[in-house]
């Protein structure tokens, strides 16, 4: 099978790799895409721990497709079942995973993409924000997630103030409900806006996209006394600091919004499920650029340029 191996920073190879066999309580998905993430960028562009070559299809962890070997002991899927996985070697031809993290598509999402791993993501954090009607509820950083985020928040009833650099990211927003947004380009005036937006009482749930320090700044800044700062930015360049005084002051709740319990990882996946194939969201007006695996390059490149239109890529595999 072709494979996508990182061979050094900021390129990948494509490589022609035994085809594994599943183990007991394994399946083997033969893959039609993977979504790229935001946290495969630093990686691809290289770290300071960085070793190469990396493993095949490597750092790919938005996989779906259609089961084609089954493990022993396997009883909850069929060969021909259509599939998303939680597994991390989806920048392949096909990809092996658990049984139990890897959950059925229904026949109504046939024709569709389904990167499973960053909708679970999305309707975890979500879970973990315990967004209410009527709250105040700001959101840092609008790519994919944070645009889901803003539809599952709105729906909820809050009102969401979605705060991005790009003009595109803010239109989007407001298509999929913000209440309001503001433009992150100068810390104080954003402060000052949600301030008079609220009236005075900041937010009782931020939500940070980004991971990077300014947003985290930004978000202790935003919340309101007793309210609840929810991390769901991917910070892996180094270490943090923050304004311990300010959080201790106003009381707040700080979530890391990073799921590793398999089965609250598969729940997400399950809801999100639930949730686009009953048509309460459409995730496909954020797949707005398609590759293939051997211009995985230029798919991260995008997803960290982000061109005019960009939220998320896909990497064709069919």
């Amino acid at each position: 099978m072709r494979a996508a191996v990182l061979a050094a920073p900021g390129q990948f190879a494509v490589h022609d790799v035994p085809r594994a066999l599943p183990q007991p309580g394994e399946v083997r998905v033969r893959l039609e895409g993977c979504g790229v993430c935001a946290s495969n960028v630093e990686p691809w562009e290289g770290q300071p721990w960085s070793t190469f070559p990396g493993e095949p299809g490597g750092l790919g962890h938005e996989g779906w497709g259609v089961v084609d070997a089954l493990g022993d002991g396997v009883t909850s899927l069929a060969v021909g079942d259509r599939v998303a996985l939680l597994s991390g070697h989806s920048f392949a031809d096909h990809d092996i995973a658990p049984a139990t993290m890897v959950a059925k598509l229904p026949d109504s999402l046939a024709d569709q993409p389904f990167p499973g791993e960053p909708l679970a993501c999305a309707f975890n954090i979500f879970r973990r924000a315990q967004v209410e009607a009527g709250q105040w509820v700001a959101i840092i950083g609008i790519g994919f997630l944070g645009a889901v985020l803003t539809k599952l928040a709105s729906d909820a009833g809050a009102k969401v103030i979605a705060i991005s650099r790009r003009a595109e990211s803010l239109a989007l927003a407001r298509r999929f409900g913000a209440a309001e947004t503001i433009p992150m380009h100068d810390h104080q005036t954003i402060i000052d806006a949600v301030t008079a937006l609220t009236g005075d009482a900041l937010c009782l749930r931020v939500i940070e996209c980004v991971g990077k320090q300014w947003p985290l700044d930004l978000a202790g800044e935003l919340v309101g006394f007793g309210g609840r700062l929810v991390v769901a930015g991917y910070h892996q360049d180094g270490p943090r600091q923050v304004s311990m005084q300010m959080w201790n002051w106003k009381g707040i709740d700080v979530v890391n919004a990073h799921e590793r319990d398999p089965a609250v990882q598969m729940r997400g996946l399950h809801e999100a499920i639930d949730a686009v194939a009953s048509g309460r969201l459409d995730p496909t007006p954020f797949y707005t650029h398609r590759y293939r695996l051997d211009e995985l390059d230029a798919a991260l490149a995008a997803t960290r340029d982000k061109p005019a239109g960009f939220v998320k890529a896909l990497v064709d595999l069919a």
